[in-house]
């Protein structure tokens, strides 16, 4: 017996199945589809059939002594798609080829080509140009993408008229996904404020009052643990900057900002103390450049000095600070509120001043972004202003090489003992008294003391009457300290701007003290209620 051909062809195409046998005698046919049905009509060797759906059918054989013999299953394939040439004869006639695809490692991927064909084409599939074993079917499926599995694939059709090629499929490994960016973190973060702004021998300045305490409380929400000092001379700033260096070790962003005068010489930046003669030299003052190098020195994991400053050129003879190159560790930002040989310029908006550099970098310090994108938005904000256009622009040098932000997180796992000396040391600068209660027994009055701390070295201390009896008829309470301390901001306008600070504390005291330059304090401060 031969058996008849399964074929793939398209919708509504004729095609005719044909079994040829062999027997005693005449010999009787009967074709059946799929549900095992008699083929109404199909009792010849030939069955034509036009299908839309596709189909099995099977012929039996038999003669006269009802000996009988089925042939094996013919499937009928349908294939609904265009571009059949009504001359078409049967040949393989690819309608859908394989795709090229991009896979990532790891991943399964198939690969498709349907043919027509009368007999139906069988398949061989083919990568590089060598054939691939056991792959005859029309779909073609690749586990565990590799680099090993790339390549050209392409899949041979054929039966007994033809051989057709379908097209190339080009199957590309996509790269691996990057890794995500590992969060930076700090172990610590402290931060070093200094505003000068009452000078012995030179113009007093106004706006370090409010530049300093507004960026504290900015960088103090970043989590920084903050020192603010005013009117520092040069011994307290060198005394100031030892006790900021000894905070400072691996992994910690340390930030030193600067609000003063200043100038420049010889490319290196000086700050000026309130004490600097006149004329001043480079002895009498902070040289930036050797702060930046100390603090590269305690291996920090970023350093950033902010200078709201004048950087006039200024000629004068003797030496320069004899400073050493650091080792270039890709960790430093210099944030310049002027450019060489320009002024820094304050200005007096509504009643306060502010530095025009340190009012942008308040408007954007708190912002998640790299440090010196920041900068760059400061920039961007004085350029545009109006006051200083022409006259101040801001300068950035840095050495980052990660995109390390004042807003990344602190971790301190693994540092505890640093952290420990770290508490120990910010605290002798950071401890207020408790609130207290004293009571005046001799006429029946009670008072209640509270302390603010405004800058490290500025103590308000708050004293408000909570009792009196019949005894007290005309009550009103004078706070004075022994020693008497200065008050740095008895000056014109000076006053009302710390007013307008105590204001924003959120008390509401009958008497205000304030003890300011508390760093030149050499025996215990007492206060006086009277």
């Amino acid at each position: 017996m031969q058996q008849p051909m399964s074929v793939c062809v398209p919708l509504n195409h004729e095609v005719t199945l044909r079994v040829q046998a062999i027997g005693t005698g005449a010999l009787n046919y009967q074709w059946f589809d799929k549900q095992q049905t008699e083929v109404a009509g199909g009792t010849e060797p030939v069955l034509t059939v036009s299908l839309q759906i596709s189909g099995k059918y099977i012929c039996r054989v038999s003669d006269l002594y009802c000996n009988y013999q089925f042939t094996e299953w013919v499937k009928v394939r349908i294939l609904d798609e265009p571009g059949v040439s009504h001359t078409w004869k049967g040949e393989p006639h690819i309608v859908i080829h394989p795709i090229s695809q991009t896979v990532k490692p790891g991943e399964t991927f198939t690969l498709k080509c349907k043919a027509l064909g009368k007999p139906a084409p069988a398949y061989k599939w083919y990568r590089n140009g060598r054939i691939l074993p056991k792959q005859t079917t029309e779909t073609l499926r690749i586990e565990n993408a590799s680099v090993d599995t790339v390549g050209s694939y392409l899949c041979a059709v054929s039966n007994i008229l033809e051989e057709r090629w379908s097209e190339a499929a080009e199957i590309e490994m996509a790269p691996p996904d990057p890794k995500p960016e590992p969060t930076l973190m700090a172990t610590d973060k402290v931060a070093l404020l200094i505003g000068n702004l009452n000078y012995n021998n030179h113009p007093g300045l106004m706006a370090p009052t409010m530049d300093v305490h507004e960026l504290a409380n900015l960088l103090q929400q970043l989590g920084f643990r903050v020192v603010s000092l005013l009117d520092l001379t040069l011994q307290e700033m060198q005394t100031a900057i030892d006790k900021f260096l000894q905070l400072l070790d691996r992994g910690v962003y340390a930030v030193f900002y600067y609000a003063g005068h200043g100038y420049e010489h010889s490319g290196r930046n000086y700050l000026v103390a309130i004490d600097a003669p006149r004329p001043y030299r480079t002895e009498n003052c902070v040289c930036v450049q050797k702060v930046m190098h100390n603090m590269q020195n305690k291996k920090a994991q970023l350093n950033i000095i902010l200078l709201d400053t004048c950087r006039k050129w200024y000629k004068q003879k003797g030496p320069l600070s004899d400073i050493k190159p650091s080792a270039p560790l890709g960790n430093t930002v210099y944030g310049y509120a002027t450019s060489e040989d320009a002024e820094a310029f304050e200005v007096q908006d509504g009643g306060k001043s502010s530095g025009i550099f340190t009012k942008y970098l308040n408007k954007h310090v708190l912002k998640p972004e790299r440090v010196t994108h920041v900068l760059e938005q400061v920039s961007v904000d004085l350029g545009k202003d109006p006051l200083v256009r022409g006259r101040q622009v801001v300068e950035i040098r840095h050495t980052l090489t990660e995109p390390r932000a004042l807003t990344d997180p602190v971790r301190t796992s693994g540092h505890t003992m640093e952290l420990r000396r770290r508490d120990a040391c910010w605290k002798q600068a950071n401890v207020l008294p408790c609130r207290r209660s004293l009571d005046f027994q001799y006429c029946g009055v009670k008072v209640e003391l509270s302390f603010s701390a405004l800058f490290s070295n500025v103590l308000v201390v708050f004293a408000s009457l909570k009792n009196s009896s019949t005894m007290a008829q005309d009550c009103s309470l004078i706070l004075e300290s022994e020693p008497q301390m200065q008050d740095i901001f008895s000056g014109s306008g000076r006053s009302e701007e710390m007013d307008s600070l105590l204001v924003n504390s959120g008390e509401t005291p009958d008497c205000t003290l304030r003890l300011c330059c508390l760093q030149r304090l050499q025996v215990h401060l007492k206060s006086l209620c009277l």
